[in-house]
């Protein structure tokens, strides 16, 4: 009973009607399932599930924070294991992240925009960055540009703190940072925390997009460009454009994580976020540093 109320509680937050997933299709091989249950069964065997959406079915004439919730297309390349400490960081596939030259790190894996403890852990690295100019500190958002444009706006920018934007979530998927499974997600620990919060701006802003028709185009690649926010914000040349369900504001099921990397490119704090709550101790990694 706790489980059903505090999910209710959990979609209501998002955006979400109750029965935004009332409805389901024909599986020749395991006979109908609803939505909901794809998702939990796809998510819970991670990235490597290859289930396709039927092609009768447009999941992206749903509603963007409906979206949100279904099973997202799988990166274009494996998902590694996240780097430990001690080790070197990961090359991504489209060389955004560069480290070394004596710059100290802090880089940030955020969920979905719209996501409270994204917002918490975004509030947190903006505080550092501003706290500390020696430091480079980076978000990774695999929402639209759009979408984290909007979001950032609705938090006051995004200041120093420099945004990657991955939509294909290749970067994630070199840090080791997948698709969470159901109880990553839902266990009573995140929907509890997700009950006390009051930083849902999910609905915010994909109201924004669809006032100003920032719609997404499925069928064309991003570029990289620089908006309003500045030229710290950065998109990936090679951002999916898979089918199913857009990841236009995120998606519900990425993991995030977040590491301290010092001046010659190694990891000296970091790893990935152990539930959808979990905002993850940002000053551990400055003391890491050397900063605190």
């Amino acid at each position: 009973m706790f489980s059903k109320l505090a999910t209710k509680v959990a979609m209501k937050k998002a955006g979400i009607s109750s029965d935004s997933f009332n409805f389901s299709w024909p599986d020749l091989n395991a006979g109908a399932k609803s939505v909901f249950g794809d998702v939990r069964n796809s998510v819970s065997g991670g990235d490597n599930d290859k289930s396709a959406w039927p092609s009768w079915m447009s999941a992206r004439a749903l509603p963007l924070t409906a979206q949100a919730w279904l099973t997202p297309p799988p990166p274009p390349i494996p998902v590694a294991d996240p780097p430990k400490v001690g080790e070197l960081t990961p090359l991504d596939r489209d060389r955004q992240l560069t480290f070394g030259g004596g710059n100290k790190v802090l880089v940030v894996f955020l969920r979905c925009v719209g996501c409270a403890f994204a917002r918490q852990t975004f509030l947190n690295l903006r505080a550092l960055a501003d706290r500390y100019p020696q430091l480079t500190c980076i978000a990774v958002s695999h929402s639209s540009s759009e979408a984290t444009r909007q979001w950032l706006s609705l938090l006051g920018g995004a200041r120093s703190v420099r945004i990657v934007i991955d939509e294909d979530r290749a970067i994630y998927a070199a840090w080791g940072l997948g698709t969470g499974s159901f109880w990553y997600v839902m266990n009573p620990s995140s929907q509890v925390a997700g009950f006390k919060e009051k930083g849902w701006l999910g609905a915010a802003v994909a109201g924004d997009l669809q006032r100003t028709g920032s719609q997404p185009q499925p069928q064309l690649q991003r570029r990289p460009s620089s908006g309003p926010a500045g030229a710290n914000m950065q998109s990936d040349p090679a951002a999916a454009t898979a089918e199913g369900p857009a990841t236009t504001i995120g998606n519900k099921w990425q993991q995030a994580g977040a590491w301290a990397v010092d001046g010659r490119g190694k990891i000296v704090w970091g790893g990935k976020a152990l539930r959808a709550d979990d905002v993850m101790n940002l000053d551990a990694g400055i003391m890491a540093l050397g900063l605190l």
